[in-house]
C-alpha cells in the first residue's frame, strides 16, 4: 500500500453485514491508496463463501455510504461481480487482509476484460483492547453465546 497514489479511484468491496472496527480499518487503508473511495457492497446472491448476510443489501450500502472515509457506496451486480469494476474503471482494487479473493485470479480476469487496475491487499489490524471484536462472525457468535 502506498498513500502516494493521489488522484486515483480505489474500489473496496465486501459484505459489510454488521459494521465493525475491522471494516473501518480496511476502508481507511483503501482510502489511503488513492483519492476517491468507491465501495461495492455485495448482494446476498453473491455471498457464497460464508453465511448469507443478515441485513438487506440496501441497508448495508447505506450504512457504508454514511462513513466519512467513503466517497460513494454502490450495490454489486447480481450476475457479474466484475460489471461494476468495468463501469467504474478504478485504478486500484483494495482487498481486505482476510478476504478470500485470489489476487492473481482477479488480475487475470481484469486482463481478460481489458482493464488496467492494480490489486492491493490492505493490512490487518489487531484488537486494540480486551474483547474488541473485528469480525462479523465473532460478533454473531458473541450474540448467540450471550442471548441465544
Amino acid at each position: 500500500m502506498n498513500g502516494d497514489r493521489r488522484g486515483e479511484t480505489v474500489v473496496a468491496q465486501g459484505t459489510f453485514d454488521i459494521l465493525h472496527p475491522g471494516h473501518i480499518h480496511y476502508l481507511e487503508a483503501a482510502a489511503a491508496m488513492g483519492e476517491e473511495l468507491v465501495v461495492i457492497v455485495a448482494r446476498k446472491s453473491n455471498v457464497d463463501h460464508k453465511e448469507a448476510p443478515i441485513c438487506a443489501a440496501e441497508q448495508r450500502r447505506d450504512v457504508v455510504a454514511a462513513l466519512e472515509v467513503v466517497d460513494r457506496a454502490i450495490l454489486g451486480d447480481e450476475e457479474d461481480i466484475f460489471a461494476p469494476i468495468e463501469a467504474l474503471r478504478p485504478d486500484v482494487i483494495a482487498l481486505g487482509h482476510d478476504q478470500y479473493h485470489d489476487p492473481a485470479a482477479i488480475e487475470a480476469e481484469l486482463e481478460a476484460r481489458g482493464l488496467e487496475c492494480e490489486v492491493c491487499r490492505a493490512s490487518g489490524r489487531d484488537p486494540q483492547y480486551t474483547d474488541e471484536l473485528l469480525s462479523t462472525r465473532l460478533i454473531v457468535d458473541r450474540i448467540l453465546e450471550r442471548r441465544g
